[in-house]
């Protein structure tokens, strides 16, 4: 089972920031990744309605015999993990915004978050932020347009720049000293927001924790790879414009077409 594939999953192409920390942490391990850019974005949706997607997604990854489901969105983790972990009987890691990093090394008592609807009204989150910035000014920013745009090849646009100026203006005003990205597809946005963003400004986001939590579940379920292997199966998948998710990959790994 130990050369079985880590299978991962988001709401489109914005999850490929969380495979590649995946695998250049763990370059023996198969993968298979997911974009459902069809139905992306995934924040302005119902839990109910992500519940779904993501039941869809993990059975597919399972058909596909995967050993670990990776939840690569911040949506679908906060509202569907929980029933994932409840109903399939395989290891699933998920992805919360940084908040308790940000929360600790801030001087300033300030701190921005930049996330989707789904991700800042559901209760996973708020609760993370009871418990970690309690004692701090957090300033919240639903980054309403960012993955469509993302999506259909426009994230070094005009019309990007424009929409993250907005975004960035209070929490900038509220002299933040940390920015939280919570969606997997903002990675792709930090050139973008290093430009815009003041100096003093450190910008967190879950890649690294995320690929080294992979390897330790994989590790207490002897899970890992045994097999030594110069080439390791790697295939992404998007039943969206494939074209778009090869440039966000560089065409670094085969991608195809998939209707899921």
């Amino acid at each position: 089972m130990s050369n079985r594939p880590i299978g991962i999953f988001d709401s489109g192409i914005g999850g490929t920031s969380i495979f590649k920390e995946i695998h250049a942490l763990l370059p023996n391990e198969n993968s298979i990744y997911l974009a459902d850019s069809k139905n992306a974005p995934y924040g302005n949706k119902s839990e109910e309605d992500i519940l779904q997607l993501s039941i869809k997604n993990t059975e597919l990854l399972l058909r596909k015999k995967s050993k670990i489901i990776v939840v690569a969105c911040n949506t679908a983790t906060t509202n569907a993990i929980a029933y994932l972990r409840n109903n399939y009987d395989v290891p699933f890691i998920g992805i919360e915004p940084a908040i308790k990093p940000a929360a600790l090394k801030t001087r300033t008592k300030a701190v921005g978050i930049l996330a989707t609807k789904g991700t800042l009204s559901s209760q996973l989150f708020h609760k993370t932020t009871d418990i970690y910035a309690s004692d701090i000014e957090v300033i919240e920013q639903d980054g309403d347009g960012i993955v469509p745009l993302i999506e259909s090849g426009k994230l070094h646009s005009d019309e990007m720049e424009s929409l993250l100026k907005t975004y960035l203006k209070p929490m900038i005003d509220k002299n933040i000293d940390h920015l939280v990205l919570g969606c997997t597809h903002y990675p792709y946005l930090i050139p973008i927001l290093k430009k815009l963003l003041p100096e003093k400004v450190t910008i967190i986001d879950s890649g690294l924790a995320v690929a080294k939590q992979t390897k330790n579940i994989l590790t207490a379920n002897n899970l890992l790879n045994q097999l030594e292997t110069k080439e390791p199966y790697i295939k992404l998948y998007s039943n969206g414009n494939i074209d778009i998710l090869k440039s966000i990959i560089d065409n670094e790994f085969e991608a195809s077409y998939l209707d899921f």
